[in-house]
């Protein structure tokens, strides 16, 4: 009989036997690979942490503790087990599940996440409050309270932020658990000396042993003792374990255990009621496989990270059409095969960002740093003032987490670092903790700065070519999450001029309005053109540059009174329409007739992109919509 639809709480879990929670584990994989192979999503993390998750649920109570997670991509789990299955047949849009922690979904989903390196900051924040509030669990004082566990994996931990936390962590005079999900993959192969590290550490046969011994050592332990029981009773062989005499997290002040099997219900459930009750804080070191249980993934978990549908059969993946993520790619190979002084770097997204290809053609020329923007930001400044062209390649929303570094080491420097921003925009079924709406407000504060977009492969081509030969600063190129247009194919392709954009409906004479649209927008606006052809004559621009924007055509359009539309797929708040807006006033010409199209100050939940663009007006129909809008005010403004 199926166990998974019975489960509505974790309270379900804790009357079961091993063999029930063993079953309950593989109808979890199972719902989880059916469903992600129909819809897309994340499939290999999740498959990783089934056993994990449901110890932590058999062992803590999250409806009173906390539980926070890093980065949250493998939360299905987690989701299933707190009675969210009815959401799973939507999973990644408005009427489902989402693909993150969402706290409007549940109580047991504390922050909205998708960055990594915050859960053990966050929890420690929450700890602390806990303690404030009198509410933290004391084994003495308190037995009742609150506990708190945070669960990363092996790459996030070398992120900045997460080492911080840590820092802050060992501080704490309570309990305080972090499991460490190791399996040896962040979204690829992780990067750095701590991955190293952990690479010699499963090799090391104390793994072996650790797993073989470790249910032996905890029998010598009386009933109820904490972990630190124990860590003595081991002979200090735990302190091995980590670190084969160097216990290199006990450094930050907490006591580690482990690695153990990640796999092995009957010893996650020890260790982890031990931890219940320690302390102090504690890391305890657990051992996964990435993608369990789903062939495929176990043998390509970077492919089957995060994948589109795919055959469940065969894990053959359906072609979706050609990528701007492809196009970049090519792009930049060739780029670099014209200059060897072109570098590029990316932070834990090669196959993400499609920088694996290049770094697979120019090894030494091409890095993955691990998840470290602000990081890679830096090595990229440089590189720069080395004298060669560095590029790199990453999320816009992971962008925001090196902006302090894009001010201080390139801008301010006036270093020519160049960014390549992938997933500008709307991103689909990623939802909020994913869009990047936040670029070009960004990036337009700092003197200097070229923010560009591009609105197909040819125009993507033009504006990296651009930046390889603009030396005066920082440069930025946005591009979504989306397949290139073909509609241009055939036509000339200018080169990039800066501050210039470019006509692309030089035909339409005495135009009633013109649509300055930054990026893929621009051919959307030349649908909604040709929609409107018997009602209006509407001129369409490839914006181009938020920064700087084309003033000599803002003028001559205003100044010969025809309304202007800006189209962008990122926030209105200091975006490319604002940019337009200002230009326009600073020349002091009338901005009455600038309608500003984007995307609007609230939160974006997830759906598809197509839905997205729809909902929030940017859509052919949304553009039609305020194209209609500005020609009417116009023919009202000029009435007698």
């Amino acid at each position: 009989m199926p166990i998974l639809p019975t489960i509505s709480s974790p309270q379900d879990l804790r009357g079961m036997s091993l063999a029930q929670l063993q079953q309950l584990a593989q109808e979890i994989r199972e719902a989880i690979c059916s469903q992600v192979s129909v819809s897309g999503g994340h499939l290999a993390p999740n498959l990783g942490v089934v056993e994990l998750t449901i110890a932590l649920h058999y062992v803590f109570d999250f409806s009173y503790d906390r539980l926070l997670f890093d980065v949250g991509h493998q939360c299905y789990p987690h989701k299933l087990l707190t009675g969210r299955l009815g959401l799973l047949s939507k999973l990644r849009t408005r009427e489902g599940m989402a693909g993150f922690p969402e706290p409007r979904e549940s109580r047991y989903d504390l922050f909205s996440v998708g960055h990594a390196g915050t859960g053990i900051p966050t929890a420690v924040g929450m700890a602390r409050g806990d303690m404030l509030n009198k509410e933290a669990f004391d084994p003495k004082t308190n037995p009742t309270g609150r506990r708190v566990v945070t669960l990363i994996g092996d790459a996030s931990i070398v992120n900045g932020v997460a080492m911080e936390g840590l820092n802050g962590a060992g501080t704490l005079k309570r309990q305080f658990l972090v499991v460490l999900n190791d399996n040896g993959m962040s979204i690829s192969k992780p990067q750095g000396a701590l991955a190293h590290y952990f690479d010699r550490l499963r090799l090391s046969h104390l793994y072996t042993d650790f797993k073989k011994s470790a249910g032996e050592v905890l029998k010598g332990v009386p009933g109820g003792a904490a972990v630190r029981g124990a860590y003595h009773a081991a002979g200090e062989m735990a302190k091995a374990v980590v670190n084969e005499g160097a216990a290199w997290f006990e450094h930050f002040g907490l006591v580690t255990a482990g690695p153990i099997d990640g796999h092995d219900l009957p010893t996650l459930i020890k260790f982890l009621r031990e931890a219940r009750d320690l302390d102090r804080p504690m890391l305890l070191h657990v051992k996964t496989v990435k993608g369990k249980g789903y062939s495929y993934a176990e043998k390509d978990a970077s492919a089957f990270h995060s994948p589109p549908s795919f055959a469940k059969d065969d894990g053959s993946m359906k072609p979706e059409g050609r990528s701007f993520t492809a196009a970049f790619a090519d792009a930049l190979s060739d780029l670099m095969e014209k200059d060897p002084r072109a570098v590029a770097c990316t932070a834990a997204m090669p196959d993400g960002t499609g920088l694996s290809k290049v770094m697979a053609k120019f090894p030494e020329r091409a890095w993955d740093v691990g998840i470290c923007e602000s990081h890679a930001m830096d090595m990229m400044a440089g590189l720069a003032k080395t004298g060669f062209k560095p590029f790199f390649a990453v999320y816009s929303t992971f962008f925001q987490r090196c902006f302090d570094q894009a001010f201080q080491e390139a801008a301010l420097q006036g270093l020519p670092v160049r960014l390549c921003l992938d997933r500008a925009g709307l991103v689909g079924g990623d939802g909020a903790v994913h869009h990047g709406f936040c670029d070009i407000s960004l990036l337009r504060t700092l003197p200097g700065a070229v923010v560009m977009a591009a609105m197909d492969e040819p125009s993507l081509r033009a504006s990296l070519e651009f930046m390889r030969c603009y030396e005066k600063g920082l440069t930025a190129v946005r591009y979504p999450r989306d397949k290139v247009s073909d509609r241009l194919v055939g036509e000339p392709c200018p080169p990039f001029e800066l501050g210039k954009a470019r006509n692309l409906t030089p035909d339409v004479t005495e135009p009633e309005v013109a649509v300055l649209a930054f990026g893929t927008l621009a051919i959307t606006a030349l649908e909604a053109a040709d929609a409107l052809r018997d009602e209006a004559r509407v001129a369409v621009y490839d914006a181009r540059f938020a920064k700087p924007v084309d003033r000599e055509l803002i003028r001559s359009l205003l100044e010969q009174r025809i309304p202007i539309v800006t189209a962008e797929d990122h926030g209105l708040p200091g975006g490319f329409g604002s940019a337009v807006l200002e230009a326009a006033s600073e020349m002091g010409l009338d901005t009455s007739s600038i309608t500003r199209l984007g995307l609007p100050d609230a939160w974006v939940y997830q759906n598809s992109r197509a839905q997205q663009l729809a909902e929030v007006g940017l859509d052919v129909a949304g553009l039609i919509r305020g194209i209609r809008g500005a020609v009417g005010r116009q023919i009202g403004l000029v009435k007698p």
